[in-house]
């Protein structure tokens, strides 16, 4: 049986993955109470963005390296 070519992550996608790991320490973006949306202050509806983010980058890195 032949073996598998050996595996090398020297994709630049990977660098796409930094994104969701830098953004939220970035705390400048999230250091006010408004806008309010659907009663909620920036940080919470902020975190939930983060969140988007970071799973686009994750599939956008799976989809361009597979």
């Amino acid at each position: 049986m032949a073996e598998p070519p050996p595996r090398t992550d020297k994709s630049p996608w990977n660098w796409l993955l930094i994104v969701p790991i830098v953004l939220p320490l970035c705390t400048f973006l999230f250091n006010a109470d408004e806008p309010r949306l659907m009663g909620f202050p920036l940080f919470y509806w902020l975190q939930l963005a983060f969140i988007l983010v970071g799973v686009t980058c994750t599939v956008v890195v799976y989809r361009m390296t597979k």
